[in-house]
Order: C-alpha cells, then sequence, then structure tokens
C-alpha cells in the first residue's frame, strides 16, 4: 500500500506571530500531517509596491492597503525558520516551506530542506525553477492557474537542469475554489503525458476533493488550515480547522486501507460468513439410498458448508450412497 504525503500548509496563517506560527506546527503533528508548511519569501522580491490585490484577499483584509503591505507583515526571518524547523523536529513532523525568489530557496537549502514545493505562481518563472532544480532535490510543483502546455515547459525546464524527481500537483487557484472547477481527472492527464507522481493541492472549503483525488491516485495532498477561521488575514476563510484537519487525515489513510492491493479474491473478513450467506446442494425432499439426484429432488439452499450449487452438473444423475431428509445437505 502506498502512503500518501500529506502536506498541512499554514502557509502565512500564522500572520507573523510566532506563537501562532508554532501552534499550526503543533495541530498539524496532532493531526498526523507528514509534514507542516509554511511560506519563505521578502515582499521586496515577491510583489511590486503598485501590485493590486486579488479580489479574495481584498474580500479578507483591509482593501485600502496594498499587497506589498498586507504581504510584508507576513514574512518570516532567518531564525523565525531555524527555529520553527526545530519545534517541528521536536513535534515528529517534517518543515517544508514555499520560496518565492532564488533567495529563499537558498536560505531553504541552507536549513536543509528535504523538498521544494514549487507555488502556482512560479510555474512559468523558468529562471526561478532552473535554479531550484539544480539543488537536485525533490520538486512538488504546483499546476493551478496552468495549461498542459504550460506545464509542459516547466518540466522540460525542471529536467534539463537535471533533476527528474517530480511531482505535479493539480491546483486551483481559488480561495475557495468551486467544486465544479476542481478537476481531479487532470492528475490522470499530466500522469499520462508526462510519466510523474501526480497529486492535489486543494482550496475548495471541505475535504471531499482531496479524499476523492487519494481514491483516484493522488500520491501527495496538500490542504491549507488555520487554528480559527475567523483570525484576520488572507487565507484563513478558505484554510481547515485543526479539528477538520485530523478529519481528512483519518478519511485518507482510511481511503488508503480501502484501495487495497487489486487482487480480487475473499478477504479473510468474509470467510465465516460465506458460510452462511453462500448455497449449498440440499436434498429438495427426502431421497432413498441408490435413487438417482435429479433436478428435481435436489435443492439450493443455505448453509454454505456443503457441495457448491457450481458443481449441480456433476451430481445430477450420480446415485445417492444413502438416504437424505429433506433439507439435508449432500454428501457423494
Amino acid at each position: 500500500m502506498r502512503r500518501t504525503f500529506i502536506i498541512a500548509e499554514a502557509g502565512v496563517n500564522h500572520n507573523g506571530d510566532m506563537r501562532l506560527a508554532r501552534r499550526l506546527v503543533t495541530a498539524a503533528s496532532r493531526a498526523g500531517a507528514d509534514a507542516v508548511k509554511f511560506q519563505t519569501f521578502r515582499a521586496e522580491q515577491l510583489v511590486s509596491v503598485f501590485a493590486p490585490k486579488a479580489d479574495y484577499q481584498r474580500r479578507t483584509t483591509d482593501a485600502r492597503e496594498s499587497q506589498f503591505a498586507m504581504i510584508k507583515q507576513l514574512e518570516l526571518g532567518w531564525n523565525d525558520h531555524r527555529r520553527l524547523l526545530q519545534y517541528a523536529v521536536s513535534r515528529g513532523i517534517r518543515f517544508l516551506s514555499t520560496p518565492f525568489d532564488e533567495e529563499s530557496a537558498d536560505l531553504l537549502e541552507r536549513l536543509g530542506v528535504s523538498l521544494f514545493k514549487i507555488p502556482s505562481g512560479e510555474i512559468t518563472n523558468h529562471p526561478f525553477l532552473r535554479h531550484v532544480a539544480r539543488k537536485r532535490k525533490p520538486m512538488i510543483v504546483s499546476t493551478g492557474m496552468s495549461s498542459l502546455a504550460e506545464v509542459g515547459a516547466a518540466v522540460n525546464v525542471i529536467r534539463s537542469a537535471g533533476n527528474r524527481r517530480i511531482t505535479l500537483l493539480q491546483c486551483v487557484t481559488a480561495y475557495p475554489a468551486p467544486m465544479r472547477d476542481v478537476n481531479l481527472r487532470a492528475m490522470e492527464t499530466m500522469r499520462r503525458a508526462f510519466g510523474l507522481d501526480v497529486g492535489y493541492s486543494d482550496h475548495t472549503t471541505g475535504i471531499e476533493a482531496p479524499i476523492a483525488a487519494v481514491a483516484l491516485g493522488a500520491s501527495v495532498i496538500e490542504k491549507h488550515f488555520t487554528i480559527d477561521r475567523a483570525l484576520p488575514g488572507p487565507d484563513h476563510k478558505a484554510s481547515l480547522e485543526p479539528a477538520e484537519l485530523a478529519a481528512m487525515v483519518s478519511a485518507i489513510r482510511n481511503v488508503e486501507l480501502a484501495l487495497g492491493d487489486g487482487v480480487k479474491r475473499m478477504m479473510p473478513c468474509e470467510r465465516r460468513n460465506a458460510r452462511v450467506a453462500r448455497k449449498s446442494l440440499v436434498a429438495a425432499v427426502p431421497i432413498a439410498r441408490g435413487e438417482p439426484f435429479t433436478r428435481h429432488n435436489v435443492a439450493r439452499k443455505r448453509p454454505g458448508t456443503g457441495i457448491s450449487p457450481a458443481r449441480l452438473g456433476s451430481v445430477i444423475g450420480r446415485r445417492a450412497r444413502r438416504s437424505f431428509r429433506k433439507d439435508e445437505l449432500i454428501v457423494l
């Protein structure tokens, strides 16, 4: 059984508060996620001072504030990253963070992160993809807002830089994403097109889509979470709360168990019930010794502990070696 790698996306839901960031690590660990992920950026390198906010950001934060001002408040410093990594290790969960520029990727490399998660907005940033790919660590690449051709171009850039350890995540960059736009089958399209592992980064409000993605073969699931959806900030309202995150993780683990190995066979838990639910050949009426078995004096009834009805053709015409009462299991 392949285990899905579950990333609990804390993102910027720490609101610039390290105490809140530590609480997010704790919540992700308690929920059973494999990794907790933050975001690494410098506002000056990420966004122009003239860049407007996205519609969802205007709805969830001060609409008069610039995107730059909002982002600036959500930066994590070097020491913040180091302390969060150490705390995550102490909680038994992997620390990850999404870089948005080369300097941030270098910082994460110095911290010793085990893989790089590329956000959807950087999929056409080929110089950045090339820079990260040359670090030769696994790359999980979100594909929100992308066409298959754009995904292919990104994959080619990464591969040409000598990195073939790529996982592509289907993603819809909307907060929240409408269920009708989720398009989970795009995972299989990308798997066939590029021969790579695929997964799903979810922005819907519930947990149905990531659970369904696992059933469709997602090897990675990423989901935003927060301590409290009522907190101020751009991403809280489209995030799960801790109990919901734990429910998602539990459901995914159950789906993994339910998928099984694909071999069709009677399962151990069924064996006792097969004796009750299946049928056997029984005497439809009293049968005397030496009398031939016919389709008139042989019936098929429970329990399934005798001769299977599948063998009826080989029983008809044979003679009873002893007498049988009505409903008695026939033996040859």
